[in-house]
């Protein structure tokens, strides 16, 4: 696809090309609406966008029309209260997080939370005590959260008022939150889960409980992430004894736009309809379509997932061609160039492809025949040595830095000389949006030499500039 300097004429451009989507948004297209008799909706989604006109009902204070889609939402998920978000689960994670930690308070927050969750302690002035996801070493990739770790850190950190954690995390890994929200609730803390990338679980019996059903006090769920709704449209479920919802609707409104999008909801209505209706065979075709595609590709010599391992979320196709000497990266190219499939993230020598509710067969079997065709060629070719071997030695995260003081006065300096010194913007490999290194943590020769391995590996990093410079304190 030729570079262009138009967001317009980009996207129409690949408009052009018959492409199939394993990234977000969940529902791949017009197609998923269309099937469901909505196209009236997509024909005149100008005339959609309006304000709040007489009748139209106001988010920050629902009382008609908005206040049904949210109770509607309430109903399907089983909870006391569901809000909207219109400016994605971000909002939904900082508004969270501010009603169930005072200023000066601690939150107990895992390492790998959205950019969003670091947001919200600045925002708040909060002070993290993080724990860290256990690595599945046969994989390399981040797993679940230990819960025993969880309740050791409530004992020694009093000043912990909430717990927050991601679960599942980008790749698919599940925590036990109904161990968790046992704890937490066993201490009178307040457990948030940003189930951002989860918000089809409460709807499955084939993968993890959700966090809704398994004890959770707030979750945040994206549900144009995996379902149909429209890009930065989102759900709060709220179902907590320990905080205030008057409070939680006040962070809310001080975080959200004041001009919500019409467009944005009604595809939230659109979607709830969709799942009331067809919920149930939509489930049961996105089951078949992936065990058919899993079963496929454990047959493709070279080829490795992580498959329908317990806790996991498997519709996150995590899978690596490592052994036939690809990248993530490099496969990720191949994909987009030779086949015309897009998929959510690469690291390392990992891609996932993330399914959606709206992926249909024929996709699936476009993605195992591309597949398949790369291996063959692979092998044909007689590649055997690993190409990152070199690069996959250097992608070890960095351990945890030590906090200090966020800095006020701050200047830029080349990443290779920040050895030493506090970082005063976060550096954020993205996706998945989890900060390597955040404002008051030290910047040392680990996370240099990881943020560099990135980078070769063609993977984008938030916070360096084109000229390789990162901001630190003075």
């Amino acid at each position: 696809m030729a570079i262009s300097t138009s967001l317009y004429d980009f996207i129409t451009d690949y408009l052009k090309k018959d492409t199939v989507s394993f990234h977000m948004p969940g529902h791949k297209g017009s197609k998923f609406y269309k099937r469901f008799g909505y196209h009236n909706f997509l024909e005149r989604i100008m005339e959609f966008d309006i304000s709040e006109i007489p009748g139209a009902d106001n988010l920050f204070q629902a009382e008609s029309i908005i206040r049904g889609v949210q109770e509607q939402y309430a109903m399907l998920y089983g909870c006391k209260r569901s809000y909207i978000l219109i400016n994605g689960s971000s909002a939904g994670n900082i508004a969270a997080v501010l009603a169930s930690v005072n200023r000066g308070k601690q939150l107990l927050m895992a390492r790998n939370s959205h950019k969003s969750v670091f947001n919200a302690l600045t925002l708040g002035g909060i002070r993290p005590v993080y724990v860290h996801p256990e690595i599945v070493e046969e994989y390399g990739l981040s797993g679940a959260i230990p819960p025993s770790e969880i309740e050791r850190l409530i004992i020694e950190n009093p000043d912990v008022q909430a717990i927050m954690l991601t679960s599942p995390n980008y790749y698919g890994f599940c925590s036990d939150i109904k161990t968790i929200a046992d704890i937490a609730h066993k201490y009178k803390k307040v457990l948030i889960v940003d189930e951002a990338h989860g918000a089809h679980l409460h709807f499955s019996n084939f993968l993890p409980p959700s966090a809704i059903s398994s004890g959770a006090d707030i979750v945040i769920n994206s549900t144009h992430k995996t379902l149909g709704s429209f890009t930065q449209s989102a759900a709060l479920h709220f179902n907590s004894e320990l905080v205030d919802p008057y409070v939680l609707e006040d962070k809310l409104q001080c975080i959200q736009s004041t001009s919500p999008s019409y467009i944005l909801m009604t595809s939230m209505e659109i979607t709830a309809k969709i799942l009331e209706q067809h919920g149930e065979i939509l489930m049961k075709e996105w089951y078949d379509n992936l065990n058919m595609f899993y079963d496929r590709i454990q047959k493709i010599p070279g080829l490795r997932t992580t498959g329908k391992m317990e806790g996991i979320d498997w519709t996150k196709i995590n899978l690596t061609m490592g052994e036939l000497g690809f990248t993530g990266s490099e496969l990720d190219k191949i994909l987009i160039e030779d086949y015309n499939i897009y998929t959510e993230l690469f690291t390392g020598d990992w891609l996932m492809a993330l399914s959606g509710i709206g992926n249909n067969k024929e996709d699936y079997n476009w993605l195992a025949d591309a597949l398949e065709d790369i291996s063959r060629k692979a092998i044909s070719s007689g590649i055997k040595e690993l190409k990152s071997k070199q690069k996959k030695a250097a992608l070890t995260p960095p351990k945890q830095a030590t906090m200090f003081e966020i800095p006020v006065e701050v200047k830029k300096v080349k990443l290779e000389d920040s050895e030493g010194m506090i970082c005063g913007r976060s550096i954020i490999p993205y996706p998945p949006g989890i900060p390597l290194v955040c404002p008051g943590e030290r910047i040392d020769a680990d996370a240099i030499t990881y943020i560099k391995a990135l980078r070769e590996l063609g993977e984008r990093v938030i916070g360096i500039s084109e000229f390789g410079e990162v901001i630190v304190g003075i």
